[in-house]
């Protein structure tokens, strides 16, 4: 076996994202390997909707038309390969799109479908069954559109085993498409866990794109040139053990706080970030600069993975429609919260005269006070706000209806209503998700190429269920009350990110300095945040913590009402969660103010 290092570049995070990734890493990156990342749960339930309208659809067009239509010559020339779950719920139709631009530039390219992850031929068994979801407990819905299981790297492997330049996948976990990449190059085995869990590690360091370098940074001010973010890069050995980069001259920022941050990224519990391959324990993970954006990572163990896959449903229910209209002038918050509530007020009337049920569920949100600070906002009194009213309603003719009604906002109620954020609105599907475990026998992944589908053997792993939560609330260090303390904001102790996965918001938090560490610990514990987060968060929180790099990690369920397509709120996927903790103020130690971020504070 060889000691080459194996260089991979993530070249999209999601759907949507820049076009300017994947050139950069080719020209510049100097990679080996290309991977790009564009299924994030919000985007099954789009691509859903997509083949709802035309059935040739279903996978992610920008990855065809933008990014191989560009790149496909240089991308060949030289020797770079690629691997993709841009096929979302069509992955022979994306094969075949890349396989036709192919031709028409005259090139040969090996193509390797992964199939394998549709698990719609088998709901009426498992309906019978009694399958029930994850969070909730609620039975399978009648309407789904698509169900998905998150395929791991075998398949992948297996692909680039059999010589493909180009794999294709559907459905599969984010990190999948470098984990297989490395299992190929370094001859990793199935039950080689630890090695596993250090490159599950380095895909999930990768699948947000510019997340690792910068982008979304707590420090924003300290990343340089926004405009031409490099795109991450890692550098992987042998044993497991790598090193994030990016591209040399390009703008953002790879440092411990940087990646760090990344890591905690809608982990959950850190000692079982489960994955098909392997259950990951990153508790222990360490994070050292090597040198200007440069950050070494080691530290990841694992161990046998469950015996199901997780599937992703998507079903549709009812309509949603959201409108906007800004209103300016003295006490524009009031006047935007009476304006959506007239809206509601007199297209509820309405429905009674067309005899037409009330709403499935409205909300609606101020943008420009603070709304989601809740108890805690300061700029209640802006004199510049966005109403923002979102509704579902069983009945798209319901919601066409209250779309008209929008426009009367503009001579009737509120002075200075102005914009309506892009003209009418107008109703739309409600697609939303369903996440249920699957037996792994149930279902027989395997790779397609030059006509030909060889089965993949997949280990079948241990038990079904989830881990069950451990409890929450406990102090782990206790903080002298007799010290002299003043008190600052969280975000002066701490930097932190936050995602989701359905409706659970994970916000992770890493100290700045270790002799933070015992402060956060002693402060922010699971009934403060639970407490600041009251007005958004339904469920219970749970701490985590990784000493490995001086982090926490909270997991707060029923946090974003429901969450993806199926939440009402303007932050569906809790991006803003950890910006609003951090305004969270905690008690310093008056010994602490001398150092470094706290140096410049007026005790």
């Amino acid at each position: 076996m060889s000691k080459k290092n194996i260089r991979i570049g993530g070249a999209s995070g999601f759907w949507g994202d820049s076009s300017v990734g994947a050139p950069q890493l080719v020209q510049d990156g100097n990679v080996d390997y290309l991977v790009f990342d564009y299924l994030a749960e919000l985007t099954m339930s789009l691509l859903a909707s997509a083949r709802m309208r035309k059935p040739e659809m279903g996978y992610a067009t920008d990855f065809v038309t933008v990014t191989m239509k560009s790149l496909l010559k240089s991308i060949v020339e030289r020797g770079i390969r690629v691997v993709s779950n841009a096929g979302g719920i069509n992955p022979q139709g994306c094969a075949q799109a890349i396989a036709a631009l192919a031709a028409e530039q005259g090139l040969s390219v090996k193509i390797a479908v992964v199939e394998g992850d549709d698990v719609m031929p088998l709901l009426p068994a498992l309906r019978e069954a009694g399958v029930r979801d994850m969070q909730k407990q609620q039975p399978l819905p009648d309407k789904v559109i698509s169900a998905n299981a998150y395929l791991g790297a075998l398949p992948i492997r297996e692909a680039l085993d059999q010589g493909a330049q180009i794999v294709v996948t559907g459905r599969c976990v984010d990190s999948a498409v470098t984990l297989g990449v490395l299992m190929h190059e370094f001859g990793w085995a199935a039950g080689d866990y630890d090695r596993l869990a250090q490159g599950s590690l380095a895909g999930h360091i990768l699948e947000c794109g510019c997340q690792a370098t910068g982008g979304l940074h707590t420090d924003w001010e300290s990343v340089p040139d926004w405009a031409d973010m490099g795109y991450p890069i890692v550098e992987c050995s042998e044993e497991g053990s790598f090193v994030v980069s990016k591209p040399q001259g390009t703008g953002g920022l790879v440092s411990t706080a940087t990646v760090g941050e990344q890591v905690l990224y809608e982990i959950g519990d850190p000692a079982a970030y489960l994955l098909p391959d392997v259950c990951c324990d990153f508790t222990q993970v360490r994070l050292q600069q090597q040198g200007p954006d440069r950050v070494a990572v080691t530290g990841a163990r694992g161990r046998a993975p469950g015996g199901a896959y997780k599937v992703c449903a998507t079903y549709m229910e009812g309509y949603r429609c959201d409108a906007q209209l800004s209103i300016v002038g003295l006490d524009a918050a009031a006047k935007a919260r009476r304006t959506g509530e007239a809206i509601l007020a007199r297209t509820r009337k309405l429905f009674a005269v067309h005899g037409w049920g009330d709403y499935s569920r409205t909300r609606i949100e101020v943008l420009g006070a603070e709304s989601c600070f809740g108890p805690h906002a300061i700029t209640q009194h802006t004199r510049e706000a966005t109403m923002r009213l979102a509704v579902m309603h069983q009945d798209k003719a319901a919601l066409e209806l209250f779309a008209r009604e929008i426009a009367a906002a503009g001579t009737s109620w509120s002075p200075g209503t102005t914009g309506s954020g892009g003209g009418r609105p107008g109703p739309s599907p409600s697609i939303r998700q369903y996440g249920f475990l699957l037996d792994k026998s149930a279902l027989a992944p395997s790779v397609l190429m030059d006509g030909q589908r060889r089965p993949v053997s997949i280990p079948q792993g241990g038990e079904l269920s989830l881990p069950s939560r451990p409890e929450a609330g406990r102090l782990t260090v206790a903080q002298s009350q007799s010290q002299d303390c003043v008190k600052l904001p969280l975000i002066r102790l701490a930097y932190g990110r936050s995602g989701d996965k359905g409706d659970i918001s994970n916000i992770g938090l890493i100290a700045r300095r270790p002799e933070y560490l015992p402060v956060l610990k002693a402060q922010v514990t699971t009934e403060r945040v639970a407490a600041w987060l009251a007005h958004l968060v339904e469920g219970p929180v749970t701490r985590y913590e990784l000493p490995g790099f001086d982090a926490l990690n909270f997991v707060c369920e029923a946090a974003l009402d429901g969450g993806g397509m199926a939440s009402l709120r303007n932050d569906p996927l809790g991006k803003g969660m950890a910006q609003i903790l951090l305004a969270m103020p905690v008690s310093v130690p008056c010994g602490l103010l001398g150092m470094g971020d706290l140096r410049s504070v007026d005790a």
